[in-house]
């Protein structure tokens, strides 16, 4: 399903220089069908209360899912996927440590693409759940 020209270390070079990097998120795996990254929960993700900002978890969701339509491209160089839409179900509170999202397609189409993104915080138990469509450019 994914373009194959494409390796870990060559998605984390994109993350140079963006909210990503600012943010601490890497990608840590990316499957035949799904692509995994991980977000630290610290100051730079809390929201005032001290937990994981629901903002940064749809950081995270869009993330992966962007990412995820970018490597399902057919021609990279004159294509784009972009952000249409995102919601997102905020489930249980995070103080600190990590939290690992997974993207994964509900439907890839020519002009969108739908993800399924399930964030998890260390124990796995779920964060959010997110849905993203993205369309293509």
């Amino acid at each position: 399903m994914f373009n194959k020209s494409f390796d870990l270390e060559y998605i984390q070079k994109l993350s140079a220089n963006t909210i990503n990097e600012t943010l601490g998120i890497e990608m840590l795996e990316i499957g035949s069908d799904f692509i995994v990254g991980k977000m630290p929960v610290d100051a730079r993700t809390h929201q005032p209360f001290g937990i994981l900002h629901g903002g940064a978890s749809v950081v995270l969701a869009e993330t992966l899912g962007s990412l995820a339509s970018f490597l399902c491209l057919p021609n990279q160089k004159e294509q784009k996927a972009v952000g249409l839409e995102i919601n997102a179900n905020h489930i249980r509170a995070v103080k600190s440590g990590w939290v690992y999202g997974k993207a994964t397609p509900i439907h890839i189409g020519s002009k969108t693409h739908i993800w399924d993104i399930k964030i998890k915080n260390e124990e796995g138990k779920m964060v959010c759940i997110s849905r993203l469509t993205t369309m293509i450019i």
